[in-house]
């Protein structure tokens, strides 16, 4: 009974937010359209309401049936595009951080990268735990996450976070160098 259940909660899902309630937002030349918000969310992410086109389903195929009825004006193309991993990129450039900067133009996965730094090992010997580590350390890094945060974040001691900080902050000296410079100036600046 129980996959009876989980089916009927994506039918009744899919449904209720897409099937019945996307007809209703169609305009007079049988299309939708959303509205951006470019001040909306709390970490500055675009977002998109009424429909939400942001939150189209894609991983059941159920929900790819979905996407299925949104199709282009003739001669005219849909584009889904995203920002690969914008704010560590804005990291790296307002930081200047040579690590991080050749991790990017290198191509690489940019946690796994961070966790062959931060732990020592080759990247081809990087685990599924040091990357989801290193992809904490990241994003608590980019917005000012310090040791006591990270230890919450990840389930680990504050010794262990902090020492994960300082093994980050040698191999990305720039990125400490940043923040560091940036408080100082705020604090003569008395920002």
């Amino acid at each position: 009974i129980g996959q009876l259940l989980i089916n009927f909660r994506e039918l009744s899902k899919l449904k209720s937010t897409y099937v019945d309630a996307l007809p209703e937002m169609v305009d007079s030349q049988s299309r939708i359209h959303t509205h951006f918000n470019q001040a909306f969310t709390a970490t500055g992410r675009l977002s998109s309401t009424d429909p939400n086109i942001q939150n189209i389903p894609i991983k059941t195929e159920k929900g790819r049936k979905v996407r299925q009825a949104f199709i282009s004006e003739s001669g005219k193309k849909l584009l889904s595009l995203d920002y690969s991993q914008i704010e560590l990129r804005v990291l790296a450039h307002i930081s200047e951080d040579k690590g991080l900067i050749k991790a990017f133009q290198d191509d690489l996965d940019i946690h796994a990268a961070t966790a062959a730094e931060v732990f020592g090992v080759e990247l081809s010997a990087v685990t599924k735990e040091h990357r989801r580590i290193a992809k904490a350390v990241n994003f608590g890094i980019a917005y000012g996450q310090g040791a006591y945060g990270l230890a919450e974040t990840l389930g680990i001691s504050r010794t262990e976070s902090k020492d994960i900080i300082d093994r980050y902050f040698k191999k990305f000296s720039g990125i400490k160098d940043y923040i560091e410079t940036t408080i100082e100036v705020e604090h003569k600046k008395k920002y």
